[in-house]
């Protein structure tokens, strides 16, 4: 699916100041800033953060903003039990975020869609991992954007059993529609946290990508796993009867951004169909059908 938007030059102006800003240092003040508990500066962040993005707090299962310790803890609310139906029947592939779509498609020749005239390495976004570009090449990937207003926690789209994680370091740029559409290899350039899980639909990757003023990048079975270090570094979830399986239901929690990013999906060939809700600039709310398993 072909995104057809023009770079404009406010794009690319923009796109040129972030290759110019620190952005590790930025994210790290903005880490301390956003866990700030003193009460006028984090009550202020939050009514601010509300006020601008149009955020609705009608869902959260705390819909009190002064209620939160500070304001990660706001950006990371979760919402209430009946916010995020899940779509039913168990083939059916689950929005793992709310967000809006940036591309969706196949994996050609090692190759994955980014924005009009920009593809980026399969192999560059799994950290050089060849039995990962094996498993996936040829298969199906969807990338989806959250922005400050969205939900931050981040759901499994179908039942699956942890198998690997990998953090990869990388830069920290702005994954909004207009760097998508101007920086040259986005998402396996910024930071990431690859999580591979085995499903009825084969092998699946959520990955969680990283961005400029995202501090860091949380899972359920390791807390906080980036910023973590300046090289790859690797987990194995299974080989060896001392390691109890890590395994969730469909739909069930397993991570959450602090501060907005995106999330990029991997099946393997013919694993899955994406639905027709999976055009460029389609909103998703976590929990919907976007695809299904085996066409």
């Amino acid at each position: 699916m072909a995104h057809n938007s023009d770079v404009n030059l406010t794009d690319k102006l923009f796109a040129l100041l972030l290759y110019l800003l620190p952005h590790h240092l930025l994210s790290q003040l903005v880490y301390w800033l956003t866990r700030c508990e003193w009460v006028p500066l984090k009550n202020t962040l939050i009514r601010q953060a509300i006020k601008l993005y149009r955020i609705d707090m009608t869902i959260a299962a705390e819909p009190d903003p002064a209620a939160y310790h500070c304001f990660n803890a706001f950006f990371t609310r979760p919402l209430r039990a009946d916010a995020r139906p899940f779509a039913a029947g168990d083939n059916s592939v689950l929005s793992p975020v709310d967000g809006a779509v940036s591309q969706s498609g196949q994996i050609v020749d090692g190759r994955i869609f980014q924005a009009k005239g920009i593809e980026y390495s399969l192999e560059e976004l799994v950290g050089g991992e060849s039995a990962l570009v094996e498993a996936f090449n040829g298969g199906s990937f969807a990338t989806i954007y959250l922005s400050p207003r969205d939900y931050h926690r981040i759901h499994i789209p179908l039942a699956g059993r942890l198998t690997r994680m990998l953090h990869i370091p990388g830069r920290l740029f702005s994954v909004s529609p207009s760097t998508t559409r101007t920086v040259p290899r986005l998402f396996s350039r910024n930071e990431r946290v690859v999580n591979l899980f085995e499903t009825d639909a084969g092998p699946m990757a959520v990955i969680m990508v990283g961005a400029i003023f995202v501090a860091s990048i949380d899972t359920v079975w390791a807390g906080t796993v980036a910023p973590r270090s300046r090289s790859v570094r690797r987990w194995s979830y299974e080989g060896g009867s001392s390691i109890e399986p890590i395994t969730f239901e469909r739909g069930a929690e397993i991570g959450r951004f602090n501060m907005g990013s995106t999330v990029v999906l991997l099946f393997g060939k013919d694993a899955v169909e994406w639905s027709a809700a999976m055009e460029p600039g389609a909103v998703l709310e976590m929990g919907q059908a976007i695809g299904s398993i085996g066409g």
